[in-house]
């Protein structure tokens, strides 16, 4: 019988294939006392010895179809076999209560999963299912079990299961498999991020009715709307290969914009650049023509992990993205955590309201010892690249002048130590508070470059938390009161000849791109995968278009009323 079940888009792609069930079961361990802890703790020991030998097969498996960069995450595995909160806590059970290894790894593990998954971070969560991929193949090793080789499959498959670890995904033969459904998972979990690397359909999050298809099973998936169809009817199929003839049809045609430039139908220049969170992310912005990088969030490489990254850990990210694009412009944007980005290992003390909390520059400025290493590494790498550095979440100038005074102070002692220092970095801010975007003809007299963050400027103006499905459809970034911030931001910019970028989701929407370029914005920031079509459809647009799409927007009453106004137009009606 025909069913269909929803998920989350993480990777796009069309599949069909026959369903391969990954077992979801669960070992739990029984607790038994041991004689002698000691040999237990060498027995504990030497599996994840051999796990981490297991984990340095696959990073070099990994590193031969992937590349290095997408290898590295492997990394961050062999980490936690090295971790002592983890290990050193397992080998103590072990060793005071007298118990079998299999009992105390098992206990500290899901003490460890439990706690991250309940985390509001996303980052964070994933962790969970790092620590879970890496426990269970030392838990195999303890019981003499063999992991599980997808590399093996032969045969056109779907994947189906409750969740793909970032090693499962690496070792896909891709030559069977043709795509990956999960139970759980999101758009940033590693595996769904390996997925798009790798360009296979990926739909994740798809819930416990996952676990009725049966193997064998004829799926078709259609990641690019999260849709799973499970033993289609023949006119379903039929539908279903059109469908897809039709989008292998399209994404040939958007391969061709890759190597141009972004130019409008009468002849005007718009950068089109990407959002990146991770050092792996480069090469995929570069893939899709990206003509730079508007916005590098660095929290990312704060987290997930137990400790501050030292200031040459952050020097060598930094150049190694500037070098990476060579010359084209790298918007990097200092530590901005808080709301719902944490870092476990600051303590920060809890707030009922974290995003109107300390987070971002207010959590930098409080805490300069962080922010002046970020800067000395920024500072350090300018000279490898064309670099621009933003600050995020400011309201009020005198947060402005202060982040601007310590990173002037940074740089002089730079200097006079002898270290060489770009002398032309852009200094620039977000605009995503209100109070700033209504200021904006005072903060543009200080900045080099204002990048306005969509996300959180919506949520702001409107009062609903954008994580909260229950006022979810008051993120609007279409309506009129959102469009009049962004343009007096714009004319306050222009006032004092400078430029303005868009870094928030409301870039890479096609029916949001018109009235941003009518409004007068310089530089759009998207997703990689989102700079193709929209460079296809800036070159159907000109500014005669765009300019009078967005003057009468500002005069509609609503979102909707706007959306299609614009969409009729881009029809042709």
């Amino acid at each position: 019988m025909t069913q269909q079940l929803k998920g989350i888009g993480a990777s796009p792609g069309l599949a069909i294939a026959k369903a391969i069930v990954l077992s979801t079961e669960t070992y739990i361990p029984e607790r038994s006392a041991v004689e002698e802890p000691e040999l237990e703790l060498q027995r504990f020991r030497n599996a994840v010895r051999e796990a981490r030998e297991e984990i340095e097969r696959i990073r070099a498996a990994a590193e031969e179809k992937l590349g290095s960069e997408k290898a590295e995450i492997f990394e961050g595995h062999l980490l936690i076999l090295e971790d002592p909160d983890l290990i050193d806590v397992i080998e103590d059970k072990i060793r005071e209560e007298a118990v079998n290894a299999e009992y105390a790894l098992y206990e500290v593990s899901q003490s460890f999963i439990e706690t991250l998954s309940q985390m509001e971070d996303e980052l964070l969560r994933e962790r969970a299912a790092d620590i879970r991929d890496i426990c269970g193949r030392v838990m195999n090793r303890l019981r003499g079990i063999e992991g599980g080789d997808l590399s093996q499959l032969t045969d056109e498959c779907i994947i189906i299961a409750e969740d793909l670890t970032p090693s499962d995904t690496a070792q896909l033969n891709l030559e069977a498999v043709r795509g990956f459904v999960t139970e759980i998972g999101s758009r940033t979990s590693h595996s769904a991020i390996m997925a798009r690397s790798l360009d296979i359909p990926a739909i994740v999050g798809v819930g416990p009715d996952l676990r009725n298809i049966e193997a064998g099973a004829l799926v078709v998936m259609d990641a690019s709307e999260g849709i799973l169809i499970v033993d289609p009817s023949p006119e379903e199929l039929a539908l279903f290969k059109e469908k897809k003839a039709k989008y292998d049809r399209r994404k040939a045609e958007l391969a061709q914009w890759a190597s141009r430039p972004t130019i409008t139908a009468d002849g005007q220049r718009i950068e089109i650049a990407a959002n990146i969170g991770q050092l792996e992310d480069v090469q995929k912005a570069l893939d899709n023509g990206a003509e730079g990088i508007g916005l590098f969030r660095t929290e990312f490489l704060y987290m997930g992990r137990s400790e501050l990254p030292t200031e040459e850990e952050q020097f060598n990210s930094y150049k190694y993205v500037l070098e990476k694009m060579a010359g084209k412009p790298v918007v990097i944007r200092t530590l901005d955590i808080g709301g719902d980005k944490e870092l476990p290992y600051l303590d920060l003390p809890k707030e009922s309201n974290p995003f109107l909390g300390q987070r971002a520059l207010r959590l930098c400025l409080e805490r300069q010892d962080v922010f002046r290493t970020q800067l000395r590494a920024l500072l350090r790498a300018s000279r490898y690249g064309n670099l621009k550095i933003m600050f995020p979440m400011i309201a009020v100038l005198d947060e402005l002048l202060e982040a601007k005074r310590i990173l002037e102070e940074e740089k002089r002692q730079l200097t006079a130590s002898g270290v060489e220092v770009s002398d032309s970095i852009e200094v620039g801010m977000m605009i995503e508070v209100p109070s700033a975007a209504i200021s904006a003809d005072i903060f543009a007299k200080e900045v080099d470059f204002f990048s306005i963050g969509t996300n959180d400027l919506i949520q702001y103006t409107m009062a609903a938390d954008r994580m909260n499905e229950t006022v979810s459809y008051l993120y609007q970034p279409c309506h009129p009161s959102i469009l009049r911030l962004i343009r007096s931001v714009v004319e306050a910019a222009r006032q004092e000849g400078k430029w303005v970028g868009v870094c928030g989701e409301m870039a890479g929407d096609l029916t949001a791109i018109p009235l941003l370029l009518g409004l007068g914005v310089h530089e759009l920031s998207m997703s990689a995968g989102s700079i193709l079509p929209a460079r296809e459809l800036v070159g159907q647009l000109s500014r005669n278009e765009w300019e009078t799409l967005s003057g009468q927007s500002l005069a509609m009453r609503g979102q909707q009323e706007v959306q299609s106004f614009v969409q009729d137009h881009r029809r042709g009606e």
